[in-house]
């Protein structure tokens, strides 16, 4: 139990000293050097509720 404690605290120690540069940066590109994501999000939301949809049908015919 006091090992995966201490792995724990580990990793997490290295996450965040992995992710506190990243939090820093303040130097943007200009907006107009921006990827839109609208396309690539819009259909991972629709694939993540028609999979969502799909379990709940099969859990239905299921009981």
């Amino acid at each position: 139990m006091k090992t995966k404690f201490l792995r724990v605290i580990g990793l997490l120690a290295i996450v965040m000293l992995i992710a506190m540069p990243v939090i820093a940066q303040d130097n943007f590109p200009d907006p107009e050097d921006d990827i839109p994501i609208d396309g690539g999000l819009t259909l991972l939301l629709a694939a993540g509720a028609g999979y969502g949809a799909k379990k709940l049908r099969d859990k239905k015919r299921k009981m």
